[in-house]
């Protein structure tokens, strides 16, 4: 299972998308700004989402399943 914080990457990278840095501190300084733009409630949804696909493969005996 990918951890919750996945979800993050798909963000910061489309609103990173197309711009130039001149160097790695810049880098940091807009993720870090990109991340601190993403609500709470976001994050919230990210891990209960999480919770309820392990309680899924724990019901599953850890078998493949697909969908809801």
């Amino acid at each position: 299972m990918s951890p919750p914080d996945f979800f993050l990457f798909p963000k910061i990278k489309n609103t990173l998308k197309g711009h130039r840095f001149q160097d790695s501190e810049t880098i940091k300084q807009n993720s870090t700004q990109q991340l601190q733009a993403i609500a709470k409630s976001e994050f919230q949804k990210c891990f209960e989402d999480w919770k309820h696909r392990w309680s899924k493969c724990v019901t599953a005996n850890g078998a493949y399943f697909e969908g809801d």
